[in-house]
């Protein structure tokens, strides 16, 4: 004899239904976190990989690998932009970049000189930028990602040199400067000599909370049937 009452076929479906997206999302947290293993991979095979040429992956670089590359040039002066709201050790701050013009190119490139803690609450002193030719070497890396856009393009208001972002647009900031882009930006190599922390690692969420979220997912899989039992077991 079952210990469970006839349950209705709505009830069934619904609980099917449930189960199965409950399990499907699960599964997919899985296989994103098995991606952002990929990534770390690649992110970290690139930075001791060997120096690649930059015309070569410039405009259409790599989906699978960050290259790392050595451009010449030299920095545009009078143009910072700084990116708000940044985290390094338990400290508060800006990442800093600064546009760069390759000889024989006509787009910039964006070069993300690395992260300064806030003095006080206030934006940090910036160095001044190596004048005339120079060469800058580092990761050639998608930007950071803009995840939900509040208000529309403010660079056009700010008229200093500094300008504050809460995310990189390189359209907006071509827009800016009055020059197109480069569709990556470069990660500049670790200097003992500069005040730049450049710690560098992916920006995405790393896979342990991806997994977590799984395992959630899975438990509620599994609460569903523990309901849809519970609702019609039978009563002594």
């Amino acid at each position: 004899m079952t210990f469970l009452r006839r349950p209705t076929w709505f009830a069934v479906a619904l609980t099917v239904a449930g189960v199965l997206v409950f399990v499907r999302l699960g599964v997919w947290q899985l296989d994103r976190a098995d991606e952002k293993d990929e990534l770390l991979r690649r992110f970290a095979a690139s930075a001791s990989a060997e120096v690649e040429d930059f015309g070569a992956v410039a405009e259409v670089p790599p989906g699978d690998r960050y290259p790392r590359v050595d451009v010449r040039g030299a920095f545009v002066p009078g143009h910072y932009y700084l990116l708000d709201d940044q985290t390094h050790g338990g400290k508060v701050g800006v990442h800093v970049y600064a546009p760069f013009a390759p000889f024989g190119k006509d787009p910039y490139l964006l070069v993300d000189l690395g992260f300064l803690p806030k003095e006080s609450g206030a934006n940090p002193r910036l160095p001044p930028l190596p004048m005339g030719q120079t060469s800058v070497r580092g990761l050639y890396v998608p930007p950071p990602g803009v995840g939900i856009r509040m208000g529309g393009d403010r660079l056009p208001l700010q008229k200093s040199a500094e300008k504050t972002v809460v995310y990189v647009d390189l359209k907006e900031i071509g827009a800016d400067l009055g020059r197109s882009l480069y569709p990556r930006v470069l990660l500049l190599d670790a200097d003992p000599a500069s005040i730049y922390t450049r710690d560098w690692t992916p920006g995405f969420m790393p896979p342990a909370r991806h997994r977590a979220y799984a395992f959630q997912w899975f438990t509620f899989a599994f609460a569903a049937l523990v309901i849809f039992v519970l609702l019609h077991r039978k009563r002594r």
